[in-house]
């Protein structure tokens, strides 16, 4: 995602430089411009710097964007605290809650780096691939701070990309987070063949429990019904490049998610957040039982198709 998020920001004329926890990796995207195991066939702007040096990164920095995964982002930005101009604001495109702390990337980001300004979370029903092909997609911009989210707008206001923005920055980061769970669910649907019928119960079943753990965590009901939330949690259940999709799927056809994870180029944010999602649901008495479902087949050894038995036997209720 930060290679098609700096495209876009360098068709806008802004200065935009790189950087990556991996030496390696970085040294190879500076040397070709491509990384072809995130993003095969994309080609990143010569005008895009790339640097593995984090104080370079940040010189005359006035806004930094966030693309680490959720579970590795305190790690990660701590290390360049102290290279961040102090008050820079720092937008965050991570889908997921921290495990153990159940810590959102925004607050996640607050305190490994305590000298950054306002924080923005810019989400939505984006493909990489497809965004890198420059092909139509919305966003939000969202922040307490109005001028901010205005700004994040604007930097991303190219022909491909439209941008809204929101006050809602709980619900926002809550709604990319839970999606990840809910399409895992949608791609075993997939894996086990279950049809369409089934995997639209989940998107919309899962979509009401998303809503219930948000509303009762403080965010805004409507936000769920919207571009973050059941925009990008259709894109996720649907689209055949979809990380979480695609995982459920080969956990529906058998396979362990440890073989998928050992074969695949990237993380599942769906999985780790699974275990955070659970953890808030217990927190705040919220049933939600497709996410405790994914959880079982994840970690505690129970079948795809058990679950959906499991699902299916509960008592049909009031919608």
């Amino acid at each position: 995602m930060g290679l098609v998020l700096a495209d876009a920001l360098v068709h806008r004329g802004l200065r935009v430089s790189l950087w990556g926890p991996f030496p390696d990796v970085v040294e190879h995207l500076a040397a070709t411009r491509e990384n072809p195991g995130r993003m095969p066939g994309f080609r990143l702007d010569e005008q895009v710097r790339v640097t593995t040096n984090s104080s370079e990164l940040f010189d005359n920095c006035t806004m930094a964007i966030n693309a680490i995964p959720s579970q590795f982002i305190g790690d990660v930005w701590s290390r360049v605290d102290g290279d961040l101009p102090s008050g820079c604001p720092i937008v965050s495109v991570a889908k997921g809650v921290e495990n153990g702390t159940l810590r959102r990337p925004s607050e996640v980001l607050g305190e490994a780096v305590p000298s950054a300004g306002a924080m923005c979370a810019l989400s939505g029903p984006t493909i990489a691939t497809e965004l890198a092909a420059h092909r139509p997609a919305l966003m939000v911009a969202a922040s307490s701070d109005k001028g901010l989210a205005a700004r994040v707008q604007s930097c991303f206001d190219v022909p491909w990309l439209r941008i809204y923005t929101s006050d809602d920055l709980v619900g926002v980061e809550l709604a990319g987070a839970c999606k990840n769970v809910v399409a895992l669910a949608a791609g075993m649907c997939d894996g086990l063949q279950l049809g369409d019928n089934a995997k639209s119960a989940v998107l919309a079943r899962g979509l009401a429990e998303i809503t219930r753990l948000g509303v009762s965590m403080g965010a805004a009901a409507e936000t769920f019904y919207g571009i973050a939330g059941v925009g990008d949690l259709a894109t996720t259940c649907f689209s055949p490049h979809g990380r979480n999709r695609s995982c459920g799927e080969a956990l529906g056809l058998g396979e362990s998610l440890e073989a998928y994870e050992s074969r695949t180029h990237s993380v599942v944010e769906g999985v780790a957040t699974s275990r955070s999602v659970m953890a808030l649901a217990s927190r705040y008495g919220i049933e939600m039982p497709i996410s405790e479902a994914v959880h079982a087949v994840l970690f505690d050894g129970l079948s795809p198709g058990a679950g959906v038995d499991q699902l299916m036997r509960r008592v049909s209720g009031t919608e």
